[in-house]
């Protein structure tokens, strides 16, 4: 049994802009360099373009991955693994998704980038509040002139003109990052892939539920939506104006909802 690292409760309340952790050299390096190569030789599908992200090709169908990445997602999702999880985030109950509605493996390749957002807070299948992502990143010798930095942003920087993010972590082979998922914890890998032609920024991506949540974590109320925001310094288009609109009411929020289940 593979033996995590001891949980640091306090450091991950106590982060800003909300609750998380970054943690390297998580797993031993022989093992996900076995991984890496299995993710770096499958052939990936590319998911539709939207106005929120640019060539985002993911796998979220375990019998579709490879066997040594199929272990390592069932381990994450494993039992032991979310004792860990509860010890560290102080959130009891926590449930995996053995779906991995919008996570598994994620693949961008130059060009390719993931506007600031806040995630879907609902699970529809599993009727639970989604409370936790984590992710795991998968790029030796990764370069940061190459781009790819997982953003997280305060709500009120993102609103004001001359806002900046208050964290930036490169995506570097076995590096961890744990974060609460609300809809205030925004956060996206928003710059334009600068990697060479033959590197993708890779990482497996795994969301941890759990039955109840406290509703000053919600402003979405069973949203399965996610909310692109655009930075100070950019603008996301009409599409991304009606977005805004439309989740934001209710009923046309559920039409949003309906529409995304049958894409």
């Amino acid at each position: 049994m593979f033996n995590y690292p001891k949980a640091e409760p306090a450091s991950y309340q106590n982060a800003t802009p909300f609750p998380h952790i970054l943690l390297d050299n998580f797993f031993p390096d022989e093992r996900l360099r076995e991984v890496a190569s299995e993710i770096k030789a499958a052939n990936i599908d590319p998911e539709a373009p939207g106005y929120g992200w640019l060539d985002k090709r993911r796998v979220s169908d375990l019998e579709k991955m490879p066997p040594k990445t199929r272990q390592l997602v069932e381990e994450l999702n494993s039992p032991a693994f979310l004792h860990w999880l509860e010890e560290l985030t102080g959130i009891e109950g926590l449930q995996p998704d053995p779906y991995l509605e919008g996570g598994g493996v994620h693949q961008i390749p130059p060009g390719g980038y993931l506007k600031i957002h806040t995630d879907f807070n609902w699970h529809r299948r599993l009727g639970l509040h989604r409370r936790i992502n984590a992710l795991l990143y998968l790029n030796e010798d990764w370069q940061d002139e190459w781009g790819g930095q997982l953003e997280l942003w305060d709500e009120k920087e993102i609103a004001s003109e001359e806002g900046k993010a208050s964290a930036a972590f490169s995506p570097l082979f076995n590096r961890m990052v744990i974060f609460s998922t609300t809809d205030f914890s925004y956060h996206g890998h928003p710059h334009k892939l600068q990697c060479p032609a033959d590197r993708t920024r890779n990482s497996i991506a795994l969301y941890y539920y759990s039955k109840d949540r406290p509703a000053s974590e919600i402003k979405f109320e069973q949203s399965e939506m996610t909310n692109y925001r655009a930075r100070p310094d950019e603008q996301l288009g009409l599409k991304h104006k009606l977005h805004q609109v439309l989740i934001r009411v209710p009923l046309l929020r559920g039409f949003l909802n309906a529409i995304r289940r049958q894409s």
